[in-house]
């Protein structure tokens, strides 16, 4: 699950060069669940229960989550969250010592081989640098294909656009600051008694 969301998602929310911690695809991935069930021969786990995937900085958590393996190694996942809750990530993304990407919808998929990610329904995506948020993204879908570094929201969770659908929104933080205040002129200096 190399570079899992945060590297898509960060070309679509900032128009920055920052990628997800690169270290994080060469890591093992750990999960915790209240149940499995696997089949060996199709390479499929069935998590469910509190599901929390750890790979490096990577945090991935569920109600419920589907993971296939291709013969080649690639991974499937499927997210998906029990009624009025959400699946969740979150991981830190390279060039700084604290920026993080996070995000979340009723249901993620990820297809390693290809590299597209797709949140559907209540899909939010956040960019955050020292705990301050400096984007984010809601819609009903959002998918990104990090090899193409494209990226698609629609207004609603098929993937289409319909009419009378929602709206979805963008904000950007500034990343400029306010110009520093110039510093107050010092009051002249009272004349000497006696001198004009």
């Amino acid at each position: 699950m190399k570079n899992i969301f945060a590297a898509a998602f960060l070309s679509l929310l900032s128009l920055t060069a920052a990628h997800a911690e690169r270290a994080d695809s060469l890591k093992q991935a750990v999960i915790n669940f209240d149940s499995l069930d696997v089949d060996e021969v199709t390479q499929t786990r069935i998590l469910t229960g509190n599901v929390v995937l750890t790979r490096g900085t990577l945090i991935l958590k569920s109600d419920r989550a589907l993971l296939k393996e291709t013969p080649e190694g690639y991974m499937n996942v499927t997210l998906t969250s029990n009624p009025g809750r959400v699946a969740t990530f979150r991981q830190k993304r390279d060039g700084g010592p604290d920026l993080w990407v996070e995000g979340q919808a009723e249901r993620i998929e990820y297809d390693e081989r290809v590299e597209l990610v797709k949140l559907f329904s209540k899909a939010i995506v956040k960019e955050l640098e020292n705990g301050r948020l400096t984007n984010e993204l809601d819609g009903a879908y959002i998918s990104y294909d990090n090899r193409k570094e494209v990226a698609t929201v629609r207004n609603d969770a098929s993937g289409e656009t319909k009419s009378g659908g929602g709206r979805g929104t963008l904000i950007i933080a500034p990343r400029r600051t306010a110009p520093a205040a110039a510093p107050a002129a010092a009051p002249a200096a009272p004349a000497a008694p006696g001198k004009k």
